[in-house]
């Protein structure tokens, strides 16, 4: 049964690796739902965090292939209930009709929305949170026809205590260290 996933993936900044990486999705036919690069708490060490839907078996295999990528470090999968994540969206509405009624700013506080620039022609709206609660915003923010609208991809942690990232790279080392 096919389900959401969010792949973690660690790695030393290499040129052409996103473009590896990518590869191997396309190469199983597995569509990228969302996908995030960011540098980690490790120096030196940045995380990949991909979105797909697909079955756990496909999953695995997935993450053993980047595993074998030169310049991945490690590869983990989890579900969404072993994460905290969200997504930022940002809408741009027209100042105009937030002056002609105060549905703009009622919808926005509902939501738990902000408002981060007001010029005379646009007002740009930022929300934070599930992809499901930044397209609901959207949905009701477009009766006044959103200008523009951009989601980003998603952050997440794991909400296991034990950094397995760490924990892997402690026993790399030892091991490394035993070899000299």
């Amino acid at each position: 049964m096919k389900r959401e996933y969010i792949i973690s993936i660690y790695s030393e900044n290499h040129i052409g690796l996103l473009t590896r990486i990518t590869i191997v999705f396309t190469r199983r036919k597995i569509n990228i739902d969302s996908l995030t690069v960011s540098e980690s708490a490790i120096p030196g060490v940045f995380k990949f965090t991909i979105v797909i839907h697909e079955t756990e078996a496909q999953t695995i295999k997935v993450v053993g292939q980047l595993e074998k990528q030169i310049d991945v470090l490690k590869a983990f999968y989890h579900t969404n209930d072993e994460m905290i994540y969200q997504e930022i969206a940002l809408y741009k509405v027209s100042t105009d009709d937030i002056y002609d009624s105060d549905t703009i700013e009622k919808i926005v506080r509902k939501a738990g929305a902000r408002i981060l620039e007001i010029t005379r022609e646009y007002t740009v709206i930022e929300k934070t949170g599930h992809k499901e609660e930044t397209q609901a915003l959207f949905e009701e923010l477009n009766q006044f026809k959103v200008m523009q609208f951009i989601r980003s991809g998603r952050v997440a942690l794991t909400r296991d205590p034990i950094e397995r990232l760490s924990e892997f790279l402690r026993e790399r080392d030892a091991f490394l260290d035993s070899l000299d």
